[in-house]
């Protein structure tokens, strides 16, 4: 763990990784879903609450329900992507707590505290999200996350009588390089950092 990174590895999660709008007809199976979560639930969280939870639209019926929760501007690229991730987050996260993280009674943190319960579990699935395309990148495997979805149709459509609720969409597969935008700008260090 504590060599750096080839270049090309970097380059292949960071600096030459691109986000998606396009996508090549080409199918990714569900082995290669199990093994994507196998990577992203690696990743730490807040006493290894772990609160995300993925619904993986890979199938014409799945999608044709995603298709009235999309905006106009993503239905095209979302609706050819060969999968759609939902990232949700379990509002109950916490009673898997005593089986995750069983050092201390962690679950009593978030039951008395249901803003401390929200903003856990809103922050960790976010950072999930992320290890998500960090390991779809490493399997090989291009990424478009988006918001531009109506939260309450995903809700409904989705997780109807469940703690679960959206947080953001993840199209996944392999880009179409000839339908990818220019590269936009990044902030610099100094605009973006403060040395404390």
């Amino acid at each position: 763990m504590s060599q750096p990174l080839a270049t090309p590895v970097l380059g292949q999660l960071f600096t030459e990784a691109r986000t998606h709008n396009g996508w090549q007809d080409r199918p990714v199976s569900d082995d290669t879903l199990r093994q994507l979560y196998d990577l992203v639930k690696m990743g730490p969280t807040s006493a290894n609450c772990g609160p995300a939870r993925f619904v993986f639209v890979r199938t014409a019926e799945g999608k044709a329900k995603l298709e009235p929760c999309l905006s106009s501007g993503n239905r095209d690229k979302t609706l050819s992507a060969p999968v759609t991730v939902i990232v949700a987050y379990d509002e109950t996260f916490y009673e898997r707590l005593p089986e995750l993280f069983p050092h201390g009674d962690a679950r009593s943190w978030f039951t008395s505290s249901p803003e401390l319960a929200h903003e856990t579990a809103f922050r960790n699935s976010s950072m999930q999200a992320a290890y998500l395309i960090l390991a779809a990148r490493a399997l090989g495997l291009d990424t478009g996350p988006m918001s531009g979805f109506d939260p309450d149709k995903v809700n409904e459509t989705f997780f109807a009588g469940t703690p679960w609720k959206v947080n953001l969409l993840i199209n996944l597969g392999h880009g179409d390089p000839t339908r990818l935008y220019g590269r936009l700008p990044r902030l610099d260090f100094d605009d973006a950092c403060r040395l404390a």
